[in-house]
């Protein structure tokens, strides 16, 4: 539960167990005897220690090579997703959206929306008044709510959408992927400067369309497969010598977002079977 907080708080696994054996090491440094909630104890010093490490990684991602994208890990990695507010939080197109909101209303948001705290003790977390926390939370939902559809699709629409992705692509079929897309899709590729990608993201069906075909023209699209992550699915496929791990935004039953991770660093914990 701990690691899955911090992952939602960071974007980052590797971050993530950092901050949960730095809260563990002050857990074993407390005389426990005196802490009545040890459940609350922790989710505070992993709220606090994820909080100080988010205001630290938001300064290096901004001098990041190209587009940041949240580490993506297995669904089985996550953490427990036995809420429809869990899986949310913790699903790609939300972690990526998450990157717009400040520190603390990001934190007020997960603790609020996927853990269910009340407001004083979040307030009590991100040091502010009950009012304030409040209104950072409803602030983050406005902000994250503008940029998805109303009503999210089933996993079997996600995982339709992504295979007739697949079957385009490896067709070579681009009125087929032109179909696919929303008119205002936008391509997101994360090389992290270990791997060639587009610096910038990519804006509009034609223009996505056209990098996507030149993508192909000169790559094979193989060793392609549906893989669960972040509580949906997922392509793994290979271009040239380069894996990558492609997940999807839906809007208005279309794609609406392409998020490509291929810098290795992040796909470390991707395993595909």
């Amino acid at each position: 539960m701990l690691l899955g907080l911090a992952y939602r708080l960071l974007g980052s696994m590797w971050d993530a167990e950092d901050v949960v054996q730095e809260a563990w090491l002050r857990w074993q440094g407390t005389d426990q005897s005196e802490i009545r909630e040890p459940r609350a104890f922790l989710v505070t010093v992993v709220s606090r220690l994820a909080l100080d490490q988010l205001r630290s990684a938001r300064v290096k991602r901004e001098a990041y090579t190209g587009p940041w994208l949240p580490e993506p890990v297995m669904t089985s990695e996550a953490g427990p997703l036995d809420t429809a507010e869990l899986r949310d939080t913790v699903s790609y197109a939300t972690l990526h959206m998450m990157e717009r909101l400040s520190p603390p209303e990001r934190a007020v948001f997960v603790l609020r929306e996927a853990f269910e705290l009340p407001y004083d003790e979040i307030a009590e977390i991100v040091g502010s008044s009950v009012a304030n926390a409040r209104q950072m939370h409803h602030r983050a939902s406005v902000r994250l709510a503008a940029g998805r559809d109303r009503f999210q699709p089933s996993t079997e629409n996600h995982a339709e959408l992504l295979t007739k992705f697949m079957e385009a692509a490896a067709g070579g079929g681009l009125s087929a992927l032109t179909d696919l897309f929303h008119e205002d899709v936008v391509a997101w590729n994360d090389g992290g400067g270990k791997v060639r990608a587009a610096l910038r993201p990519i804006l509009g069906r034609r223009k996505v369309v056209a990098f996507l075909t030149g993508l192909l023209a000169r790559y094979e699209f193989k060793e392609s497969r549906l893989v669960e992550v972040n509580g949906g699915p997922a392509i793994w496929t290979r271009f040239g010598e380069n894996h990558q791990l492609m997940m999807i935004g839906i809007r208005d039953g279309r794609i609406g977002e392409i998020y490509g991770v291929l810098n290795p660093d992040k796909l470390a914990r991707v395993r595909p079977e």
